[in-house]
């Protein structure tokens, strides 16, 4: 199974540098010196890792073959892709790889079927799980431990316990100074509150 680790991003120094947005939670098994790994657009590649360092917080690799600027430059944006086992685990075993995830059941805690993972968004901030309701429709659900309390890979199923609204928009609290029906909250026109 073929996983996306990493996309390169522009040209560092004259010597073929190039930094990297790591897209894995292992780069030092998948991004290591020797690597070979393959790319999107394929035609790039395959690439082997000759060297890698972290400079200011970002990674930085060095290719065989890739030897001054214009070089690395000529690789920007394209996706390194590593060949992983399915059968394989993370070594911490809160983390899962997205092939784990996909198709999974997403249910509440007392077994209410919300519907199936068909996606999984990376955010900055955090990861996302798109879930395919029964009736067709999609919801967002945050990959957080407060919203999804349990991963079960045997019973293929996603536990949530969700916060009012994110799946069932008639459960929204509404947060707003007017009521539903539009009269203000505030001073009505007779010198009366409004929220008889």
């Amino acid at each position: 199974m073929q996983l996306v680790v990493a996309r390169i991003g522009r040209a560092h120094g004259i010597k073929g540098e190039v930094t990297v947005e790591v897209r894995t939670d292992e780069p030092e098994i998948r991004l290591g010196p020797g690597a070979v790994l393959a790319t999107e657009p394929a035609a790039t590649g395959p690439l082997t890792i000759e060297t890698g360092r972290v400079h200011s917080g970002r990674l930085l690799l060095r290719f065989e073959g890739v030897r001054d600027r214009t070089a690395a430059e000529a690789l920007r944006n394209t996706l390194l892709i590593a060949e992983v086992d399915p059968e394989e685990l993370p070594e911490d075993p809160e983390e899962f790889y997205d092939h784990q995830l996909m198709d999974l059941d997403v249910v509440l805690a007392d077994g209410t079927e919300i519907g199936r993972i068909t996606e999984i968004t990376h955010l900055p901030s955090q990861d996302l799980f798109i879930v395919e309701r029964p009736d067709g429709s999609e919801v967002m659900i945050p990959f957080v431990e407060e919203i999804v309390t349990e991963i079960d890979l045997e019973e293929q199923r996603a536990v949530i316990t969700p916060p009012p609204g994110l799946i069932d928009e008639s459960e929204a609290v509404i947060a707003s100074t007017r009521d539903q029906d539009g009269a203000g909250a505030g001073v009505a026109g007779d010198g009366q509150k409004g929220d008889e």
